[in-house]
């Protein structure tokens, strides 16, 4: 694993051994003797994610009252975008897996990449202190906050969808899913409909994921829809 590469990426010199082992997901660790696995890096990493982002949103959206301040940060640190960051930066062709779990496309699953980035937080916190982590979360989780609206939306997609519909007066979204696979490796595909008519599809390795993945396909088509007359 040449972590050097990542570590440029991240724009932050962390220790080697660190930076392995925040990408040691605990499939690797458990099929190599039980070796330490990334869980305690993430446990903290997610701690200095959040106090950074809170004290950012706090200073940064002063018109927004305490409960909505609460709904940004919940989506700017949600699975769904932190794995997004971790995509972007390539994180899933550096993990640690063990077999079976790479099989099952561990290294594109949302939540094995939203705790590794957590796990790189850490990592950095312990390795270089608290700016070099924070500098990690400047390049690449404050960005998400320039459309707080669409982050909101797709940190809690379903939900989302289900109170535009509301507001247009339109039937609660109702989800068809299917599985398709073994049971080891099954592929979910999810539609949504409104008011009969299907809005959105997608697909995940989860029911929850390919449901979630339709409500942002239908809601990136909602604004298309007319108002039930």
């Amino acid at each position: 694993m040449n972590v050097d590469v990542l570590s440029n990426r991240l724009g932050v010199d962390i220790e080697p051994q660190l930076l392995e082992l925040a990408l040691t997901h605990r499939s690797y660790s458990y099929e190599n003797g039980n070796i330490p696995n990334n869980e305690r890096l993430e446990f903290l990493g997610d701690s200095v994610l959040g106090f950074v982002v809170t004290a950012h949103i706090h200073d940064l959206l002063t018109d927004l009252p305490e409960g909505e301040l609460t709904k940004v940060k919940n989506a700017v640190v949600s699975a769904t975008a932190l794995s997004e960051v971790a995509s972007k930066l390539g994180l899933g062709e550096f993990l640690r897996l063990g077999k079976g779990e790479d099989q099952t496309g561990g290294r594109e699953k949302p939540n094995l990449l939203a705790d590794a980035f957590e796990a790189i937080l850490g990592a950095a916190y312990v390795s270089q202190g608290l700016d070099a982590a924070e500098g990690i979360i400047r390049r690449f989780v404050f960005p998400l906050l320039e459309d707080t609206d669409s982050l909101r939306a797709n940190s809690d997609p379903k939900t989302t969808l289900q109170e535009r519909t509301q507001a247009e007066a339109k039937a609660p979204p109702v989800y068809e899913t299917s599985h398709d696979g073994p049971d080891h490796d099954r592929t979910f595909m999810s539609q949504v409909s409104i008011d009969g008519k299907i809005v959105g599809s997608g697909v995940g390795r989860s029911k929850k994921l390919a449901e979630t993945q339709a409500a942002i396909d239908a809601l990136a088509k909602l604004p298309k829809l007319k108002k039930k007359k």
